[in-house]
């Protein structure tokens, strides 16, 4: 987690944000597990921003690639490569 830059960091925040980003992405971009995103998301944010963010993951099937219902039409925004 400390590898990251400070434009790294806001990208795993705004990716994290986004409802039909998957950990998995996150990992696979930025090498960080589900925990680790928690972990920086709770150092980055103030207390409420962070409670509200927890609340809206947990349980979110769409945060876990194993437990989406779709596999095509996968939303990308515009700032995401590939």
């Amino acid at each position: 987690m400390a590898n990251l830059n400070e434009a790294q960091t806001d990208r795993v925040i705004q990716m994290a944000w986004e409802d039909r980003t998957t950990f998995e992405a996150i990992r696979t971009q930025f090498g960080l597990e589900p925990g680790q995103v928690i972990k920086l998301m709770r150092k980055n944010l103030k207390p409420s921003s962070f409670r509200l963010w927890r609340e809206r993951t947990t349980g979110r099937n769409t945060k876990h690639l194993s437990k989406r219902s779709f596999v095509v039409g996968r939303f990308r925004c515009k700032s995401q490569r590939g």
